[in-house]
């Protein structure tokens, strides 16, 4: 059973039906299994349709039941393949797709892909341990790029020794929507739950308050009101990028739970979110490796626009 209670902020445009608001406020869940798994839906504490028509300040209440299957089932997804040898598969993940089989999303993930690349056989949904071989980090659903996972189990205890001792470089690329205080910039701060939705992160300027998150931003170019920024992870928090970002006044271009501006020349935008680098020493190595994933094509749709629209300007403080 999967529950889910949100309010409407007073800031939502328009009247969105209540299905497709939920969806993005909640990314585990999509339409049809809304639809299949929904066993209680309440707004204002009464019965509710889906097509209802959200306001601000609603209470939005979601009982949710999932079918667990038996097995993790290998699956025919292809996959874009950076590097692989026999302790590592480092994939260029597709934004949209899941990294790992959980609460409604039993089925399309990484790992599902990566079994039947493999050639390995289901994995029990009991064994809990088992729902994510060889994944030692994540990305979010909607964050495309690259992905490093271990291949046996000498190589996903290498790897998590790496993540779990910060010695590993992760860059990605990112479309915001605003301009940065500062040409470039180093964010330190706390990070907890929001107080007000548990769905989402707040940063604090209090750096001991909750867990320490450090991001280093260099802003490429600004077009107008949008800019294109590279950033470089120093800690592995949960929406990292996307809550700084807002912290600094800069949402990432996309985003539905961190981004409240109107938009108008890209109202349909995905998340403009992209691991684009990731640099770590494979099992046995001294020597840092470095892989890179290509710039998204979604990047270079909306790049393209903004080039066409406002005059690539440098960034200065």
């Amino acid at each position: 059973m999967f529950c889910f209670d949100y309010t409407v902020p007073p800031d939502v445009s328009g009247q969105p039906r209540l299905d497709k608001y939920i969806v993005t406020v909640q990314s585990t869940l999509n339409r049809s299994q809304l639809k299949s798994g929904t066993t209680q839906l309440l707004v204002n504490g009464k019965p509710a349709k889906l097509s209802y028509k959200i306001r601000p300040g609603d209470t939005i209440h979601v009982s949710w039941e999932d079918s667990v299957p038996d097995d993790i089932i290998p699956e025919d997804i292809p996959l874009a393949i950076l590097y692989e040898d026999e302790n590592v598969t480092v994939v260029n993940k597709r934004q949209g797709m899941v990294t790992h089989p959980a609460a409604g999303n039993w089925s399309g993930t990484l790992v599902n892909a990566l079994l039947f690349h493999r050639g390995s056989p289901a994995v029990p949904v009991a064994d809990a341990a088992a729902l994510r071989p060889g994944i030692v980090h994540r990305l979010d659903k909607d964050t495309s790029g690259i992905i490093i996972t271990a291949n046996n189990r000498r190589a996903e205890e290498w790897l998590q020794e790496q993540f779990q001792s910060r010695h590993v470089r992760k860059e990605y690329i990112a479309i915001v929507s605003g301009r940065p205080p500062h040409a470039a910039g180093d964010i330190r701060t706390g990070f907890i739950r929001d107080p007000r939705d548990r769905q989402k992160w707040k940063a604090t300027a209090d750096t001991a308050q909750g867990k320490y998150a450090r991001t280093i931003y260099h802003c490429i170019g600004t077009f107008g009101p949008y800019s294109l920024m590279r950033l470089r992870i120093k800690t592995g928090r949960t929406h990292q990028i996307r809550v700084h970002m807002k912290y600094i006044g800069c949402p990432v271009l996309g985003d539905p739970l961190y981004n409240a501006r109107k938009e108008t020349l890209f109202a349909d935008a995905p998340l403009m979110l992209h691991a684009r680098l990731l640099g770590i020493r494979l099992p046995g190595s001294t020597e840092y490796t470095v892989f890179t994933a290509p710039v998204p094509a979604r990047f270079k749709r909306v790049l393209h626009v903004l080039k066409a629209k406002y005059p690539k300007e440098l960034p200065h403080d």
